[in-house]
């Protein structure tokens, strides 16, 4: 096919994408406006390829969610329109219909279709089952949400803790945990006579944060699980000396805790106690939470290293893409004074586990390691879809009022259909812009 056959078939499926995209949000509040509008120059990357692993809005089968269906959609419909009409109308359902969900993933959690759909868990399956498991594969399917019960190994295996391969598996996870166990007895487990007053203080201000961590979970509240999290923290802190701990990445321990504890704990969080575990299954889950927190902040260092540069950096650029996506909006938040920093720092030191529900932590996450390396630039896209879910609302607001509303977000009532909003319209406006930044100048 011709360069210039191959963009016009491009261009018509993202300007039907964007079309479908409005009329699903037909009647809801759409943020961004400006960009539901189709470009005059072509991306220069026709593609539209992540650098990551290679998402296309040809390629939605592994995609992000129910409304970047309708893109994969949209270009059936070329060829066979009269074939894809009930296609279409069983798309536009409630993101609950057309699901076969088995017995053990409704007793695990409350997951979106797309993480429960049975085709997808049976491509899960065909990817774990394998004698080498193909990460690229997996992080195309664990995008869009995984199963509840095939999150830990999912997990392990896309922050690369646990081995592609699965006859060394086994052997390196039981090395990894020893040699997990020996920094806590030799860092943890010894008198204050054998800490420096640093490391005394540090410790202090762990063993405060800890019964702060994620307070509306009562599972946290158990002081088996705090003396956990200490654990985890100050090990990681000791051997990290460039940052050491800093308030804030008490939260990130958290979605792994919670995932790898599911392996042994069923039913409700609320109601789990992990004094039921022996203890070595908690050591065990403890030492996957480490290895895997500390995989998860290798990638982002200078988000916590002296005056945390990683996370202004990011700050700067989400305002950027801002102002680009959505003009009224940042132009009202300047002329009110508020800073960015203000709010968005908190979003990025604790990637947002502090404004959501807890019970839709570990769904985001998902998206987060399937990003891998990339992450930290995704985040700036999915920073600014939440942001700009209340657009309307912020315009009406003076200082005080977006102080004190991007404090309380009002999420509380928030379900998956809300969460893949938010990573639908990230992953299309990262689509658009990406291969482009020339398009966020001001």
């Amino acid at each position: 096919m011709k360069s210039s056959d191959r963009n016009s078939s491009l261009d018509s499926r993202i300007n039907q994408t964007l079309k479908n995209v409005q009329g699903l949000l037909k009647g809801r509040s759409i943020p961004g406006k400006v960009l539901l509008t189709r470009r005059a120059d072509p991306p220069e990357d026709p593609s539209l390829r992540s650098p990551t692993f290679g998402r296309s809005f040809s390629e939605i089968d592994a995609g992000t969610s129910d409304l970047m269906d309708i893109s994969k959609e949209a270009e059936a419909q070329d060829t066979s329109k009269q074939q894809n009409n009930n296609t279409s109308a069983n798309k536009l359902k409630p993101i609950s219909s057309n699901v076969d969900i088995t017995s053990k993933e409704v007793q695990k959690s409350v997951m979106g279709a797309r993480a429960t759909d049975s085709a997808r868990v049976m491509k899960f399956t065909k990817e774990l089952s394998g004698s080498t498991v193909i990460l690229e594969k997996l992080r195309e399917l664990a995008w869009s949400g995984v199963p509840p019960y095939m999150r830990p190994n999912t997990w392990r295996l896309l922050l690369g803790y646990a081995p592609p391969n699965s006859d060394r598996r086994e052997g390196i996870l039981r090395r990894k945990r020893l040699e997990y166990f020996d920094c806590v007895a030799q860092f943890y487990d010894i008198p204050d006579t054998e800490r420096s007053d640093d490391e005394i203080n540090m410790l202090r201000q762990i063993s405060v944060d800890c019964p702060r961590t994620v307070p509306d979970v009562t599972f946290f509240q158990q002081e088996q699980v705090q003396k956990s999290l200490e654990r985890i923290l100050y090990t990681w802190a000791i051997r990290h000396p460039a940052s050491g701990y800093v308030q804030g990445i008490n939260d990130l321990a958290t979605p792994f805790l919670v995932v790898f504890l599911s392996e042994h704990l069923e039913g409700d969080i609320l109601k789990w106690s992990i004094s039921d575990l022996s203890p070595d299954k908690i050591s065990n889950v403890e030492a996957d939470c480490y290895w895997c927190l500390s995989k998860l902040l290798d990638g982002m260092q200078d988000h916590y290293t002296f005056a945390q540069p990683g996370i202004q950096r990011l700050v700067f650029k989400l305002k950027e893409l801002v102002n680009r996506i959505d003009e009224p909006v940042s132009r009202h938040m300047e002329e009110q004074g508020l800073e960015f920093l203000q709010f968005a720092f908190r979003w990025f030191n604790c990637l947002l586990i502090r404004e959501i529900p807890f019970h839709l932590v570990t769904r985001l996450w998902d998206t987060y390691l399937a990003e891998g390396d990339a992450l930290p630039d995704f985040l700036v896209y999915i920073f600014a879809s939440f942001l700009l879910t209340w657009s309307e609302e912020l315009q009406k607001l003076d200082f005080q009022e977006l102080v004190m509303f991007l404090q309380h977000l009002p999420t509380e009532n928030w379900t998956h259909q809300e969460l893949e909003m938010v990573l639908s319209r990230a992953f299309m406006w990262h689509s658009m812009f990406n291969n482009s930044p020339s398009h966020l100048a001001s």
